[in-house]
């Protein structure tokens, strides 16, 4: 195949996402793989200048045009997986895997980057320099003989047992389907049934096909009279990829074993310690103890959630011994009664096209930008794709793909395609280009999809880290946007935006019944604002016991291996409502043992705390009909926003508030001061 004609070796400008078939993959790869690793040759020769603009203008030119490659396949794979495109996937991975690992822990690259003066650097590059050195130290440059070829055979081992983790969780959700009648759904929403209908027509079936998939599973979970039905549901989908057919269990224990073998190599007493040097977090005591901290906080608010759903429960449902598939229906029968309102009832004034408006009404506001339609080749005739300029200027653009399907893994995430970059091969600024995605549910009877108020959030989440990766102006690649920033200081953007979905000069703008075209009314709004607080003392703790099993599964080396008996521990610690001993959460905890989050799942929560106290800055100075202030914005754009990973995240926040983060604005937002 000739190198024209493969658009995945085509960098003239977006991806050609709608013309890469799995057939380019290995042929792109041979041809950008073998020019990495000439650049890598060129710039490690004796001869070469260590000098940083010209190592970059060979080296990082080759490999960034190797990660954008790569980035659009890793793409397709979770957006539009199909039994080629992962044949083909699982078969280059290895490869790829191999080559940063080798180029990661090269000791000519180290000693090439060691001999740059600093003196030559401007503030952007020492920054990045400074990161540089580091990620080589943990990525075993310092290593010799032996063990540097073991530090490489893990890596690539580690590659393929995630993905073979995330291959399971994908296919035992996907695989999972179960043919009910309309009675045993009673309760269930009717966009939800005509969906249902809709996948047992299209499979030729009488009846409704329930799944798994999230836009399916919560609603059943929430709203289905059947205790029956939900105890099947939930049994199925607590038990995912733990069964013979994909049994997550050798997987989670060969990660931990070969994490904390790679942990020793570098001298690390464990992988916690590895995962917290690129962190904001100095130590796994530091971050134990915050998590405890949080916990003992919590837990009286809790207890009383606890209490009250019990007695709801047995006075109001009958319900006199409640099993852990009833928790998510009484919570919701109980918020209904309390607060008079349902998730149902909001969601008819949120459809998808009003969201949008309204999401990019309050970016186009704060950040002094604007956000435009445009056209660029994409995956699925349901993705949309937008430009950002301020002042005429482009600034960046990005892709929206909001829509649940097939063979697209479930969650949200933002991902970079390019970032900004003054191109060191031509001198030109190349502007940054972001993902942005969702799993909605699709619209039903050629109405607009409808989004819950906690699909509002979702995207106004995805949108913050995604702003933080386009409105960056920094020019050197390796800190501009999300590039440099601290993992556990990732989620400040992100987290932040979520506010404004709780303020109604922003809400207004954004609701119009599906049916009338009215907006959201005040009251159902202010109702929805008195339930926010709703079971957060519970919901704090879940996320504690999620991000202590973590901290400690990477502190207890061998002692992991029995993670089951780690989990209930922690459970026994800080939970206050335990799940069936069945129940198998850690075989889909895709985010430490798939997705970048080992011994770093306390980053939400500790960003939680910067994003809440930064938020408070905006609540401080906002205008008495609510609406932000805009000196406000414009502040925190150009410190926390602009600024990226060109400096350290305490840096940055002491930028924008003057002083180091409180855990006061967290609580209070969160109803537990």
């Amino acid at each position: 195949m000739h190198a024209s004609t493969n658009p995945l070796l085509n960098f003239s400008d977006l991806p050609l996402f709608d013309t890469i078939t799995p057939a380019n993959i290995a042929p792109a790869l041979d041809v950008l793989l073998a020019s990495a690793e000439k650049a890598l040759e060129t710039v490690t020769a004796t001869d070469y200048p260590a000098n940083w603009i010209q190592i970059a203008s060979v080296l990082d030119v080759s490999v960034e045009q190797l990660s954008r490659a790569w980035g659009a396949v890793n793409h397709l794979h979770s957006v539009a997986d199909s039994p080629e495109l992962r044949a083909a996937y699982t078969e280059a991975l290895p490869r790829v895997t191999a080559f940063y690992t080798r180029m990661g822990s090269d000791e000519q690259l180290y000693a090439k980057y060691k001999a740059i003066p600093p003196a030559s650097l401007n503030a952007e590059q020492k920054r990045a320099h400074t990161l540089a050195v580091r990620n080589f130290v943990l990525s075993g440059a310092e290593l010799t003989g032996a063990p540097k070829e073991r530090f490489a055979a893990i890596q690539e081992r580690m590659a393929d047992v995630s993905q073979k983790f995330s291959e399971n969780v994908l296919d035992a959700t996907d695989q999972w389907s179960l043919l009910v009648t309309a009675e045993e759904l009673a309760g269930v929403p009717a966009d939800i049934l005509e969906m249902t209908k809709a996948n047992a027509d299209k499979a030729g079936l009488q009846g409704h096909q329930i799944s798994l998939k999230m836009p399916c599973y919560l609603p059943i979970m929430q709203f289905a009279h059947s205790s029956a039905l939900r105890e099947k549901l939930y049994r199925a989908y607590a038990t995912r990829a733990s069964d013979k057919t994909q049994d997550n269990t050798p997987c989670i224990q060969e990660i931990l074993a070969l994490r904390h073998e790679e942990a020793q190599l570098l001298g690390y007493a464990n992988y916690a310690e590895v995962s917290l040097a690129t962190k904001m977090a100095q130590s796994p005591t530091e971050v134990m103890t915050f998590l405890r901290d949080l916990a003992k906080r919590a837990r009286p608010y809790a207890e009383k959630d606890m209490a009250e759903l019990r007695e709801f429960a047995a006075k109001q449902l009958n319900l006199k011994d409640p099993q852990a598939w009833d928790w998510t229906y009484i919570g919701e029968k109980l918020k209904e009664a309390r607060y008079a309102f349902s998730e149902q009832e909001v969601k008819m004034y949120f459809t998808a096209p009003k969201v949008l408006a309204g999401l990019f009404k309050i970016v186009e506001t704060l950040f002094e930008v604007s956000i435009r339609k445009d056209t660029a080749p994409v995956w699925h005739e349901g993705v949309e794709f937008f430009r950002i300029e301020r002042a005429g200027v482009l600034v960046g653009q990005f892709y929206l793909d909001p829509g649940a399907r097939s063979g697209k893994r479930g969650g949200a995430w933002m991902d970079d395609v390019r970032a900004r970059w003054l191109r060191p091969d031509n001198q030109q600024l190349q502007t940054p280009v972001a993902h942005l995605v969702c799993n909605f549910a699709e619209g039903a009877g050629g109405k607009p999809p409808l989004l819950t108020h906690d699909d509002v959030i979702t995207l106004f989440h995805e949108c913050g880290h995604g702003l933080h990766h386009m409105l960056t102006q920094i020019n050197e690649r390796d800190v501009s946007g999300i590039s440099g920033v601290e993992w556990d200081a990732v989620e400040l953007p992100s987290q932040f935006m979520e506010n404004f979905c709780w303020e109604w000069s922003v809400l207004r703008h954004m609701t119009a019944h599906v049916d009338t075209g009215e907006p959201l009314p005040r009251e159902l709004f202010d109702k929805m604002l008195a339930a926010k607080n709703f079971q957060s003392g519970l919901q704090t703790l879940r996320q504690i016991e999620f991000s202590l099993f973590d901290m400690r599964l990477h502190c207890e080396g061998e002692k992991a291996q029995n993670f089951m008996q780690i989990l209930q521990e922690v459970r026994d610690e800080v939970s206050v409502l335990q799940p069936p001993a069945w129940s198998r959460t850690p075989h889909t905890f895709s985010h430490i043992f798939a997705g970048g989050y080992a011994a770093g799942y306390y980053s939400y929560k500790w960003a939680e705390v910067l994003s809440a106290d930064a938020y408070a800055a905006f609540e401080e100075t906002a205008a008495p009909d609510g609406s932000p202030n805009i000196e406000t914005g414009r502040k925190y754009r150009e410190t926390i926003l602009e600024a990226g990973g060109s400096r350290t995240a305490m840096e940055s926040f002491k930028a924008f508030r003057g002083r180091e983060p409180q855990l006061d604005a967290l609580l209070r937002h969160q109803g537990m001061n």
